[in-house]
């Protein structure tokens, strides 16, 4: 049986469905896109862009925590999806399904919503560097 994870992280089997989770929200995202979207050239240029909110680290853990987590959560997201729906703008839509898709390719890879005592430290587990070689 699993043990609870370190500092509040998710360990084992729960873990593995979150990452998979990610994984379904990106490929979800980029059908959807596919349908709906607008040009690949914006999917790909904005893919990245959320990852802005590490600059609220410039302010300190705590803050940088909140902005991060603030850019990788599915309410921002997923309010401006229902307000382009709402105003029949595809390109809010398109911009919500990016947002979806950039959060789902960080939970698969195992980057998760952070916790104040540091940038490394997430709900998914520490994110750890690769030695040198």
């Amino acid at each position: 049986m699993a043990q609870p994870g370190e500092g509040g992280a998710v360990r084992g089997l729960p873990r593995a469905f979150l990452r998979v989770e990610g994984l379904v929200l990106l490929a979800l995202s980029i059908i959807v896109y596919a349908e709906f979207g607008r040009s690949w050239w914006l999917f790909v240029i904005l893919l990245l862009v959320p990852d802005v909110g590490i600059l609220g680290y410039l302010r300190g853990t705590r803050v940088g925590a909140v902005v991060y987590n603030l850019f990788h959560t599915y309410l921002p997201p997923a309010a401006l999806m229902a307000i382009g729906i709402l105003v029949d703008d595809r390109l809010l839509v398109s911009l919500a399904l990016i947002w979806f898709a950039h959060i789902g390719l960080d939970r698969a890879l195992g980057y998760g919503l952070k916790y104040p005592d540091g940038f490394q430290h997430t709900h998914l587990g520490r994110i750890r560097r690769r030695p040198r070689r």
